[in-house]
């Protein structure tokens, strides 16, 4: 941590925030000073996101004071908090694709020559900010044609080009390989020592005690605690964030794999230009397994979980279903023969926004005994159902009438989750089934996962290595639409997947299909 100086670069004082009966901030203290980086962490609903909102002018606070360098603020929107110094770089990047690098960055104080966009000028403006923080970038490519990291990459830079001595960042991992996380945090820490003063948001307590000087821990809208990162320990720090000590869910012993659920043999897939997305990949899951595919973001992993689930057409190949074939089969067939599908874009794919927390837990169950008699829901029945689901997943609504748009982003998650799960027969397709949910839910949720293996075969795509190192029983790693290798989770680790991952290492796997 940087020295201490007298004045604090950024202090918060009472901040309060409401939205309508929801208390969201409550009276909040901080005092983060320049060169710090400073983890905030808490659990759903917590107030993270809405404080770091206020900070960047997306929210005005009810009450509170906020100091930049000594200097009262009050932001109207982030206008007035880029001119104060603050940057933000969010979950989803704000970045235009068709631009380029360069474009992106000085948009907004592009350099002109003449009254005229001068790109060299831009160009060299940004290759001199890349080498100086160590963000590799080509200014004169195409946004659409980067990778996820480097795109963050250009993130950092358009908030260092407006000038932001205050950068906050929400989740900045979720979505990268091993080796650009530990790039990025080589980042970060050559911006804490240029004095730079970094707050970031994340779930992932291994990336607070490898990255941070000093955590701040939010629970119900309050500061439940900050300390040096030196002072806390995983338990402590656990602890802090639900309130009470932290089980994980035991690993039960490792299974004999029954028959097969899922066989994938010779398996493409085409996006709207003729590309191959998914190029022969073949695989089997069996019931009493867990199967994890690893893979940087644009790998084939989506495309190839969309084509299994039906969402996305086969161009060729085979894909059966406990021995039926399901190829090109509609979604509802697949679902018939026993599929659950916890989809990545759970507000786009996984639920219905517009319609109430009761009906959408009640999707796929509608048909059950009991429910519609004569073609029509009974009401009291699919209340108790959602009721039921509510309770078991610990779901927060105020009313089962809200909708999923109403709701945080972790419970509209367990919303989908919990849905899934109850209707699982055969073959449980989880992406990304943890992302966004703080550590309680998260261990609910793997707990879910590891239960259901019992009389399902689990496929299993995750962002997130040490999910699938703890929960799979084998991993296989997809790069540029084909599997790159398959490994055995128990003697596998996160350098080994992430080789395979970037396309450094290859592994024999034979195809990943299992043997009879």
């Amino acid at each position: 941590m940087s020295a201490q100086t007298s004045v604090p670069i950024l202090e918060l004082r009472g901040i309060t925030k409401r939205f309508g009966d929801t208390l969201a901030n409550d009276g909040i203290d901080l005092s983060v000073d320049a060169g710090e980086i400073r983890a905030v962490v808490g659990e759903n609903g917590a107030g993270k996101s809405t404080l770091m909102s206020i900070l960047y002018g997306m929210y005005r606070p009810d009450s509170g004071e906020i100091f930049v360098g000594g200097v009262k603020r009050t932001f109207r929107s982030p206008v007035d908090a880029i001119a104060a110094g603050m940057g933000m770089v969010h979950q989803h990047f704000m970045l235009f694709p068709s631009m380029t690098v360069a474009e992106n960055i000085v948009y907004g104080a592009e350099p002109t020559a003449l009254g005229v966009f001068d790109h060299r000028a831009a160009n060299d403006r940004v290759a001199q900010m890349s080498d100086r923080y160590g963000l590799e970038v080509d200014p004169r490519a195409r946004v659409a044609d980067l990778t996820v990291g480097v795109r963050q990459r250009v993130e950092i830079l358009k908030m260092l080009h407006r000038g932001a001595d205050i950068l906050i960042l929400d989740e900045p991992t979720s979505v990268l390989t091993p080796l650009e996380r530990d790039a990025l945090f080589r980042v970060i820490k050559l911006l804490a020592d240029d004095g730079k003063t970094v707050l970031f948001i994340t779930h992932k307590l291994p990336e607070v005690f490898a990255l941070s000087d000093s955590i701040t821990v939010l629970r119900d809208g309050r500061v439940q605690s900050s300390v040096s990162t030196s002072d806390a320990t995983p338990e402590t720090l656990a602890r802090d964030i639900v309130g009470s000590d932290l089980t994980s869910a035991p690993r039960p012993e490792a299974a004999i794999p029954g028959y097969r659920v899922l066989d994938v043999e010779h398996l493409v897939v085409r996006d709207e230009f003729g590309r191959n997305v998914v190029d022969d990949v073949s695989l089997t899951v069996r019931r009493g397994e867990i199967l994890g595919i690893a893979g940087a973001a644009g790998s084939g992993q989506r495309e190839l979980v969309e084509a299994i689930a039906g969402d996305r057409r086969v161009h060729s190949g085979r894909i059966a279903m406990a021995d039926t074939e399901m190829a090109n089969a509609p979604v509802a067939s697949k679902r018939k023969a026993g599929l659950s599908y916890i989809p990545g874009e759970r507000d786009d794919v996984g639920l219905a926004v517009e319609a109430s927390v009761t009906d959408n837990l009640l999707l796929g169950s509608e048909s059950k005994p009991g429910f519609s008699p004569r073609g029509l829901i009974r009401p009291g029945k699919a209340l108790a159902h959602a009721a039921r689901l509510i309770e078991d997943y610990d779901i927060k609504v105020a009313s089962q009438r809200q909708t999923p748009a109403q709701l945080s982003g972790g419970n509209r998650q367990k919303l989908v989750v919990a849905r899934e799960l109850h209707l699982a027969q055969r073959l449980i397709i989880a992406e990304e089934p943890t992302r966004g949910l703080d550590i309680r839910s998260t261990e609910f949720i793997r707990g879910k996962l590891l239960e259901q293996k019992s009389y399902a075969g689990i496929l299993l795509v995750s962002a997130d290595l040490g999910e699938l190192l703890k929960l799979a029983d084998r991993i296989i790693v997809m790069f540029e639409g084909r599997i790159a290798g398959e490994l055995v989770a128990g003697s596998a680790g996160e350098s080994e997947i992430g080789a395979l991952m970037t396309g450094v290492a290859s592994a024999s796997a034979g195809g990943g299909a299992a043997d009879d």
